[in-house]
């Protein structure tokens, strides 16, 4: 499984505060940014809930 943060992130951090294990924020670029390149089994879960709760729909899962 694979994360995208497409260019509608707001920045307003929500993922990196549900799981700061996966998404870390970008202070040069105002978005957040995903840390690994294929996401680790035991945060596929977190990944579709942060996927779910973004506010303006940024976050994209490829499974």
């Amino acid at each position: 499984m694979k994360v995208v943060i497409t260019s509608q992130c707001m920045g307003d951090r929500n993922c990196n505060k549900l799981c700061p294990e996966l998404f870390e924020y970008d202070e040069d670029q105002l978005l957040s940014i995903v840390k690994y390149d294929e996401v680790p089994e035991h945060l596929q879960d977190i990944a579709r809930q942060a996927a779910e709760e973004c506010g303006a729909d940024a976050i994209e899962i490829i499974e």
